[in-house]
């Protein structure tokens, strides 16, 4: 891994929390992903499955976690199986965790090889009342794939018909949505590497400058500050293509005159920085586009001071529509009349803004959280309003990351990327 290892008593007081809701008698698995075939011999490269990555820092293909907090032997209560290393996986693949290193990233002691699994599940299926199965149910989740979670899931039901069956994701969903401190920190240094690529951006986009030249500039930025990359496929969107909310094919020349919507941001450990800027190709805008452009910063801006422990999400997304109408109406692009005729299923802003404003962000770039479920110090969220406008031939999106505190405006982890038109115009001129 690039990073830098993370103290693994952060994985211990995962575990802990996790543990502590289990019903009595009871164990929870965790898998790791599969490495995805391309085709031939060619493979995607493997990202782990954040469910087992914030419960022990693992972050290695066909590994296993086993949680079982009632287990008559202390060594049974919390395990480790790892894929055996050996010299030959050591010449092709490189290193592996060995049992000592394991301990030492994640803080368990009790780490058995992959091929010891089934022996070492079937002991404890025998104490055990109640499994605690692992299944996506975040609410964008669309998964074709039988994962490698899926497939365990369907051999342990065969296997174990006579037990009790519980759900990890909805603990899942409240422990991952609340951060600990270093996972602040860890965001933060996501979003710290995310600045430096975009400040590379603002001496670089002149003119005539391709799309892809600029994710090249990107990636270059973050890999070299020790990300794997993009936290999310990147979205650099010049002109009318900033109108295609997930315009990903970045392979447009940037014209002189127009803007370029940037939706791109670096990962860091497993952790996601989301950002979105927009910017004039030719360094300046034009009195129209910095209009709504401001118009969308101060959306965010009174939007931001909404996240505070207690708001629940469905209403704060009224009350961010009823600031968005309001600037839509200075900037001329809806009337009076749109809005007291509209449809209060879609109302008159969603023309010019259709994506909600917010989401929970993490170690998922949508990050676990329970939307029907009061904001809590410590989440970590998105703000995101745009303004799109096709006739025009241009869209503004602007994105920060903050942090819900217990009292007063969230703490923008991204507070020091520059977001002022002025600033942005100043810089690309230097």
């Amino acid at each position: 891994m690039k990073y830098h290892q993370i103290n693994s008593a952060l994985f211990v007081k995962n575990r802990r929390k996790f543990m502590t809701e289990m019903k009595p008698n009871s164990v929870a698995v965790f898998n790791s992903n599969d490495i995805y075939p391309v085709s031939a011999d060619s493979t995607l490269p493997f990202a782990q499955h954040r469910d087992i990555f914030y419960l022990s820092g693992v972050d290695q293909e066909e590994s296993v976690l086993l949680l079982f907090p009632d287990a008559p032997y202390e060594h049974q209560r919390e395990m480790l199986f790892l894929r055996e290393t050996n010299e030959h996986i050591a010449v092709w693949e490189g290193e592996k965790l060995t049992k000592e290193r394991a301990f030492q990233v994640s803080g368990i002691r009790t780490v058995y090889w992959l091929q010891d699994f089934h022996k070492v599940l079937n002991e404890m299926m025998t104490y055990a009342d109640t499994m605690y199965i692992n299944t996506n149910e975040h609410y964008r989740a669309a998964v074709e794939t039988e994962t490698r979670e899926a497939r365990f899931v369907k051999w342990w039901k065969e296997r174990y018909p006579a037990h009790n069956v519980a759900k990890s994701n909805p603990i899942l969903q409240r422990l991952r949505s609340v951060k600990e401190s270093e996972e602040i920190d860890l965001i933060q240094h996501a979003c710290d590497i995310t600045e430096k690529g975009f400040r590379r951006l603002l001496g670089f986009v002149k003119p005539n400058v391709t799309e892809y030249e600029i994710e090249a500039e990107l990636a270059h930025e973050f890999i070299r500050n020790r990300s794997k990359g993009f936290a999310y496929t990147p979205i650099i969107a010049s002109g009318n293509n900033a109108n295609v909310l997930h315009y990903i094919e970045n392979n447009q020349q940037c014209k002189e005159g127009d803007l370029i919507l940037l939706d791109v941001a670096a990962e860091y450990a497993n952790y996601s920085s989301d950002m979105s800027r927009t910017i004039p190709v030719s360094g300046r805008f034009t009195d129209r586009q910095k209009a709504v452009y401001n118009a969308v910063l101060k959306v965010k801006t009174e939007a931001t001071k909404m996240l505070t422990p207690g708001t629940l999400w469905k209403q704060y997304h009224v009350e961010v529509g009823k600031i968005m109408t309001s600037e839509l109406l200075g900037l001329g692009l809806i009337d009076k009349a749109d809005v007291q005729n509209e449809n209060p299923e879609w109302p008159a802003y969603k023309k010019y803004f259709m994506h909600g404003t917010s989401h929970h962000m993490g170690l998922d770039t949508h990050d676990y959280g329970l939307l029907h479920e009061p904001m809590k110090a410590n989440m970590v969220f998105t703000v995101e309003p745009g303004i799109y406008i096709p006739a025009e031939k241009f869209g503004i999106r602007l994105e920060d990351n903050v942090v819900v505190q217990e009292k007063g405006e969230p703490f923008n982890l991204m507070r020091n990327i520059p977001l002022e038109a002025d600033e942005i115009e100043t810089l690309m001129n230097e």
